[in-house]
């Protein structure tokens, strides 16, 4: 029993010895990622809002008061052809000028399919609103919500953990076998009496080991810098992000199976990743694209990791409610590794 897996153990043994003799890989799979969410939650971290950025046109004294000594807006008073280039580059979110007879009007001129510009709107009609006279009918009280898990950064955290793991998996198991392979490497693990299976799972078995360091890194910094708390079991966030792990290895698998240059994997991996940046929900909810789009996000690999590790970090979701994502993680698991198996050459 001991004879038959010493060649899995062997090649996991090694391929994490070679691993950490690679300072770029090292990075890649634990120093990117932690620089990526120290960057993000920095700039998505709490703090009060930003005022809407107001152009004013000059010619009304009562605007231009209204708006300037305003503490809801920022607003300068500027030319009407410095206003208009200033909306266009972006520099303000509206542009206010005076219509008519002194304080009988003003227009707005803003992108309404910004929603920035919309909050500017309303807030700078609010202002103008309460400047020229108008009472509120009901009173209101405002009750801001800082409650940790409904920040951004607790969004984000499990979106940048599953991209880690599919870009740590996928580069650090297809890209080096395609390495391998130009260098001849493998020519030489084909003449040993060693399986095929077995040089594809030590590969993957390498992958796990260093799964868990990077669970434990990424998570402990949202925790220790910006307050991200596991709702949900730990153990489930293992095995959660365990399959995910291994489903992105094996699409790496598949990729490596045939490939020989450098440049070809380079291509292969680009085009299987990157869409997945956009529509897989990392840096926003994948809900915003149209419904006919969304059974086929389903059931893209990092659509499913990472709406079960929001599940298990935001919602304490059990596991056995995320049996529909981890039911897609398991057809990208075993499809891909049969195929890579079946395909795998060594030359």
């Amino acid at each position: 029993m001991t004879e038959r897996y010493s060649p899995l153990v062997e090649l996991t043994k090694s391929r994490v010895r070679e691993v950490l003799r690679e300072p770029g890989f090292v990075f890649w799979i634990f120093g990117f990622p932690v620089m990526m969410a120290i960057g993000l939650g920095l700039a998505f971290r709490e703090r009060e809002p930003d005022k809407p950025t107001v152009a004013v046109v000059d010619g009304a004294s009562w605007l231009a008061d209204a708006l300037t000594d305003s503490d809801r807006v920022e607003a300068e008073v500027v030319a009407a052809d410095e206003a208009a280039s200033r909306l266009r580059t972006a520099k303000v979110e509206i542009v206010v000028q005076a219509e008519g007879a002194a304080e009988s009007g003003v227009s707005y001129r803003y992108d309404p399919s910004r929603v920035e510009a919309r909050l500017a709107r309303a807030e700078v009609d609010q202002v103008l609103q309460l400047a020229a006279g108008r009472r509120d009918a009901l009173a209101t009280v405002d009750d801001p919500v800082s409650e940790k898990g409904s920040r951004y950064i607790d969004f984000l955290l499990p979106g940048l953990l599953g991209l880690n793991l599919m870009g740590s998996s996928m580069w650090g198991i297809g890209y080096t076998i395609v390495v391998a392979r130009k260098r001849k490497l493998l020519r030489r693990f084909a003449a040993t009496p060693m399986r095929r299976s077995h040089f594809l799972l030590g590969y993957l078995g390498s992958r796990l080991v260093f799964l868990l360091l990077e669970l434990v890194g990424l998570v402990g910094l949202g925790f220790w810098a910006f307050g991200v708390t596991i709702h949900g079991s730990p153990l489930a966030l293992a095995i959660v992000a365990f399959a995910g792990a291994a489903c992105f290895a094996s699409i790496g698998l598949l990729i490596a199976a045939r490939v020989r240059s450098v440049e070809a994997a380079n291509g292969w991996m680009n085009f299987i990743m990157m869409p997945m940046w956009i529509l897989s929900g990392t840096f926003f909810a994948a809900s915003r694209f149209p419904d006919v789009m969304q059974p086929f996000l389903k059931v893209l690999p990092l659509t499913a990791v990472n709406d079960a590790l929001r599940g298990i970090v935001n919602e304490a979701a059990p596991l056995w409610s995320l049996w529909p994502e981890l039911a897609v993680m398991g057809v990208w698991t075993v499809v891909p590794f049969g195929l890579a198996l079946r395909w795998f050459r060594w030359q």
